[in-house]
């Protein structure tokens, strides 16, 4: 099935050289390829010079920290990363807006709600899978030990813990923004604060604590929430104005392609951006050596979980759903994966998973500009395990008990705190707080994890990226049927009585014998029909 309603066929004919006539399949001799490695490494360049860029950067971080450099020389060496980020997350905005308006208005109304009861249901299974995996792998496993406490001195300073009732306020406030514009640099959240009065008085001149009330402000940072809806339901409804709303669409599915072609671009400095965010992650933590040794056992826990996920469950999904070999599939999203890891934010990878998707993986780019721009907001799996596995280790550090009222309290506000977790690094530290405060945990000793934040983030943000990645392909294996009869419905519109109409063009292309894709003696023509109306 071609992507955005094409109608296509193809006429293979077996041709060797200087006979026009059919041969048969015994008369073919295929010549063997000598050169696999040479082939493999042209059609993976930016992979292997991306995963040079991280080694690279490693060997820089280490080799460099005997010497102490001083916050200058840290700027400069961490400036290429830090413009790098910049590139990256500018392409982010205009991408989410151009593909979720482009992909909505290529399906009508009926059929982008059944992919999105899918695409919300996939997530909101896999992070609760994720969170009760979290909680199993740190019950077996115990990662939290009472003396840890003695070998930090740092103390984390909260005035007022938010409740998960703040959080899912939020999200929805967030969901509906009140001005688009706003929404495009900030973003709402509750926030605790004394009471202004008219007259200023010291709330605490006889000895009790200030009373402090719910406010709510915004704070920078793009409401993506906000955008998707609207882009959502804009998108949606342009698709049922026909022939009116062709211009709109054609105007998003142009800056759609425009941004894509700057992404190629900026993938070429993609190995001293991701160097330089590396070595400057790594010389920028004091006692490495140190830190990584006494929370061994919680990173061992965290990325056991993370790797379990990754390379037996989603597998298994992919698996059970469309019946294919999984592990081709999680070949393709390497460079992604990269760029994830490295960049620590989903968001900031999405043009590189979008150029993966949609290009050697071949997913249905009507889903992919529907699903990923969605996940990479909502779907939080490597989020939900985190949070789980540092809630539990919090409370095994303090000695608490957990029965199964307080796991089943972890379990819940996990996966609802991955929910509204920003596509930033490091957000799920602020989400920790609201998933110790349903517990009664001590908050204050999430100080402790910032040490190895830095690491843990770019392990679990690799399964934040691959749950959307996921998510498409299953959500695209499920509308299939929905999917083949917009296709044929844009068929009938174009071809009344079989014949095309002067809104059809013809496309015929011919794969010549020279064409390194197929075999030497290989001829294909590949007719199109597609209607110029279409998207």
């Amino acid at each position: 099935m071609e992507k955005s309603g094409r109608f296509s066929e193809y006429l293979f004919v077996k041709m060797g050289p200087g006979d026009r006539g059919p041969k048969t399949t015994e008369d073919r001799s295929a010549p063997i390829d000598h050169s696999g490695v040479k082939k493999w490494l042209l059609d993976n360049t930016m992979l292997v010079v991306t995963l040079a860029g991280v080694i690279t950067g490693i060997a820089i971080g280490f080799g460099l920290r005997p010497y102490h450099l001083g916050p200058d020389a840290l700027m400069i060496i961490s400036y290429p990363g830090e413009l790098f980020m910049r590139l990256l997350k500018l392409m982010i905005l205009p991408l989410i807006i151009a593909s979720l308006i482009a992909g909505s208005a290529s399906l009508n109304a009926k059929m982008s709600g059944k992919i999105a009861i899918r695409t919300l249901l996939y997530f909101i299974l896999t992070s609760m899978f994720n969170a009760f995996l979290g909680i199993l792998l740190s019950v077996m496993i115990h990662p939290g030990k009472p003396e840890l406490k003695d070998d930090f001195g740092t103390s984390f300073e909260n005035k007022r813990d938010h409740s998960i009732l703040d959080s899912l306020l939020d999200i929805g406030r967030n969901i509906f923004p009140d001005n688009i514009v706003q929404a495009a640099f900030q973003q709402a959240h509750t926030v605790y604060a004394e009471p202004k009065t008219l007259f200023a008085k010291n709330a605490t001149e006889n000895g009790t604590e200030p009373v402090l009330v719910r406010d709510i402000s915004y704070r920078s940072g793009t409401n993506t929430l906000g955008l998707v809806f609207f882009c959502l339901v804009f998108g949606s409804l342009l698709g049922t104005l026909g022939p009116k709303g062709k211009v709109v669409i054609d105007f998003f599915q142009a800056i759609f392609e425009v941004i894509m072609k700057m992404v190629t671009g900026v993938m070429w400095f993609t190995p001293v951006g991701v160097s330089s965010v590396i070595a400057g992650k790594i010389l920028g933590v004091s006692n490495v050596g140190q830190v990584m040794s006494q929370l061994a056992w919680f990173i061992a826990t965290v990325a056991v979980g993370i790797f379990l996920y990754q390379l037996i469950v989603m597998q298994l999904i992919y698996f059970i759903f469309l019946r294919r070999n999984p592990y081709k599939f999680y070949w393709g999203l390497s460079q992604a994966m990269l760029t994830a890891s490295a960049t620590a934010s989903t968001a900031a990878a999405l043009p590189v998973t979008f150029r993966a998707m949609e290009g050697p993986l071949n997913i249905d780019s009507r889903i992919t500009r529907f699903v990923l721009p969605i996940g990479c907001n909502i779907n939080m799996d490597g989020t939900a395990l985190f949070l789980a596995v540092a809630s539990v280790f919090v409370c095994q550090m303090n000695n608490l008990h957990l029965g199964f009222a307080q796991l089943a309290t972890i379990f819940l506000t996990s996966t609802a705190a991955s929910v509204s977790s920003a596509s930033v690094p490091s957000a799920a530290m602020v989400l920790l707080l609201v998933v110790l405060a349903a517990v009664d945990a001590p908050t204050h000793d999430v100080s402790l994890l910032f040490a190895v934040d830095w690491l843990v983030d770019r392990i679990r943000t690799t399964n934040n990226m691959l749950g959307d990645c996921y998510a498409a392909a299953v959500v695209e294996k499920l509308s299939k049927n929905e999917l083949m009869a917009c296709d044929a419905a844009s068929m009938d519109q174009s071809l009344p009585n079989g014949l095309p109409t002067s809104n059809t063009e013809l496309e015929i292309g011919i794969v010549t014998p020279g064409d390194k894709s197929i075999a030497s003696d290989d001829v294909i023509i590949d007719m199109h029909l597609h209607n110029t109306n279409r998207l």
